[in-house]
């Protein structure tokens, strides 16, 4: 090719930067190992997303794990995932898990990309919605291991919470909280999930607003809306609000 052609070529506009692996994808998403079903709704069922994600599973690292042993090295683990995402293309980095609030900050600082670790980075957004009158309603997949660590990482440390745990309801707890099995029976799930929303406002019916920390929960979310009325923020309908924030998006319509 002679210089001329060359330079008409790289004057067309039409050279763009190299700098990751896939294109077209914003969101990275850290993942546990885990094997019971995702239900679409779940941010490891793609299925359930109008938009496409990268997964990278830290090998090892279970639900067990997070929930009762988070350590320096699986936060390490967590941090080398996230700048993993970002080379491979992620323009955001979320979780699987949202007792991955605890490395919110670290990740933040490990890469240049936003991080939304857990879906309990929305609880200041419940609470000032509205009306910072009434505790936010914490759905969560264990009370036991949600810590005031889990709050302060997300920026929640002095709003009020009301939590409800999972622990004694015996699908739930069997597959995802002790691993006992890989099978599960959604249905039975979806009446359990429902029942512990319905079981927080007994005890606190001044709630306004309920976040679902738990990743196995938001597909039974609109179940929990129908039913109560309120709010729900859980991270699948997160996940596409920074999808839309980190994607350029053009408008159309009318001006008239």
């Amino acid at each position: 090719m002679n210089t001329h052609i060359a330079n008409q070529i790289h004057k067309s506009g039409h050279v763009h930067k190299g700098d990751r692996n896939f294109y077209g994808i914003s969101i990275g998403v850290i993942c546990l190992e885990s094997y019971f079903p995702k239900p679409p709704g779940h941010i490891k069922n793609p299925a359930g997303l109008s938009f496409p994600v990268l997964y990278h599973t830290i090998k090892g690292a279970t639900v067990q794990k997070l929930l009762n042993e988070p350590n320096d090295q699986l936060r390490d683990l967590f941090i080398a995932a996230a700048r993993d995402l970002v080379q491979e293309g992620a323009r955001a980095i979320t979780s699987s898990c949202g007792f991955s609030a605890l490395y919110q900050q670290d990740l933040t600082e490990a890469v240049d990309v936003p991080v939304f670790a857990s879906s309990l980075i929305q609880i200041p957004l419940a609470w000032h919605m509205t009306g910072r009158k009434a505790p936010v309603g914490v759905l969560t997949a264990s009370k036991n291991s949600i810590t005031d660590a889990h709050f302060k990482a997300v920026g929640a440390i002095d709003i009020p919470v009301t939590i409800q745990g999972m622990e004694e309801y015996p699908e739930f707890a069997d597959v995802i909280l002790h691993n006992k099995r890989t099978d599960m029976d959604l249905g039975l799930v979806e009446e359990e999930v429902v029942s512990a929303a319905h079981q927080l406002l007994k005890r606190v019916p001044e709630t306004r607003a309920l976040v679902l920390e738990c990743t196995d929960m938001p597909p039974y979310a609109h179940r929990i809306q129908n039913e109560t009325g309120l709010p729900v923020f859980d991270l699948t309908t997160l996940t596409g609000m920074v999808q839309d924030v980190v994607t350029p998006v053009h408008y159309s319509g009318w001006r008239k």
